[in-house]
């Protein structure tokens, strides 16, 4: 019987070793997958009943009330319905891009969150480029939309999804140069170097207001929200990109476009509104954890997309477009040059 030399077993415990501890590695990571997808599902399921809840309000009528105490069930039978129907293929659709449209554009709803900071040091990966990576992830949400469009071989769903194409490519522009103004007075990337650079003076929607409005504008066209919903007009498109969708599929989409706007709550919140940082630093305020305060200020962005819903008509498309190109471009750009005139010439620009 051969006996194992003492160098061979040193080798095979080394390599168990590595084995157990990367393991382990993973399992965290899965745990910390979970501990912010579960809740987030949770949270895009009781936007739907706090918008209708508003928007009932708004509008002097009753929201839903039956389904649960106050209607607080009422989600969760939206979600079983949904489940229970039967999805329905189109003969004439390319099957496999029709049913990978929806799975992609809610997977890149999904993805932007990794890089969201809850609170200091509570973040699933702290990298220095941030900014960009939720830039990236916002420009390839565009492909899902395209391809259910494209894939349905629908008249209706193509317009809906060409012109989603040209309304988020048109005013991601606008954006990259709002979060090039933040950058340059955060001086970093990195969304927790820009919450603590908040921390230090004041936070940046005092001097970059107009940069802020312009922003929460910019977030309603980005995620096709009212009234910049020309993608989804139901006048005009029936539904639009998503009309020949039922069942999971529609919900896909639907959870999606949610996650979307909770992901640009968060982002507005970090980039103008100090993240988890309380509004006073005095001691009842500090005690609150910081994921608190974030999500009170992702629940103003909440009530921001609601009011707004409820309160103004659509645009027509080529407003939206001139509204794009026109106004945002030269104003975004031009506000951009003048604040990094402004850090230059006060010698103001972060190190």
């Amino acid at each position: 019987m051969k006996k194992t030399s003492p160098t061979k077993k040193n080798l095979i415990f080394f390599k168990q070793k590595i084995y157990v501890k990367m393991k382990f590695i993973i399992l965290i990571y899965i745990l910390k997958i979970l501990a912010i997808i579960v809740p987030l599902l949770i949270s895009v399921a009781y936007f739907t009943l706090a918008e209708r809840k508003i928007m009932g309000s708004i509008q002097r009528r009753r929201g839903p009330n039956v389904i649960g105490y106050l209607g607080l069930l009422q989600p969760l039978a939206d979600g079983l319905k949904l489940f229970a129907k039967e999805t329905i293929l189109p003969t004439s659709a390319n099957s496999l891009i029709f049913i990978l449209a929806p799975i992609l554009t809610f997977v890149l709803s999904l993805m932007g969150w990794a890089v969201i900071p809850f609170g200091e040091n509570l973040v699933l990966a702290d990298i220095n480029v941030g900014i960009l990576y939720l830039f990236a992830v916002s420009a390839l949400s565009v492909y899902g939309i395209v391809l259910s469009g494209w894939s349905s071989n629908s008249k209706y769903a193509f317009l809906g999804s060409l012109r989603s194409a040209a309304q988020m490519i048109s005013y991601d522009v606008s954006i990259g140069f709002i979060l090039i103004s933040v950058v340059l007075c955060a001086g970093s990337f990195n969304l927790s170097e820009i919450v603590f650079a908040q921390s230090e003076d004041i936070w940046f929607i005092f001097p970059l207001f107009p940069m802020f409005l312009l922003f929460c504008i910019s977030a309603l066209a980005e995620t096709n929200r009212h009234p910049f919903d020309l993608p989804e007009a139901e006048a005009e498109l029936v539904s639009g990109y998503n009309v020949e969708y039922s069942a999971m599929g529609f919900a896909l989409f639907f959870l999606g476009e949610y996650a979307n706007m909770l992901l640009m709550g968060a982002l507005g919140s970090i980039l103008f509104l100090g993240g988890w940082l309380p509004p006073i630093q005095i001691v009842p305020f500090t005690l609150l954890p910081g994921s608190f305060w974030l999500g009170v200020k992702i629940c103003l962005f909440v009530i921001m997309f609601c009011w707004i819903r409820a309160a103004l008509p659509r645009y027509r498309y080529d407003q939206l477009m001139d509204l794009g190109w026109k106004t945002f471009l030269p104003f975004t750009l031009g506000w951009t040059c003048f604040t990094a005139a402004i850090l230059m010439s006060f010698n103001w620009l972060p190190i």
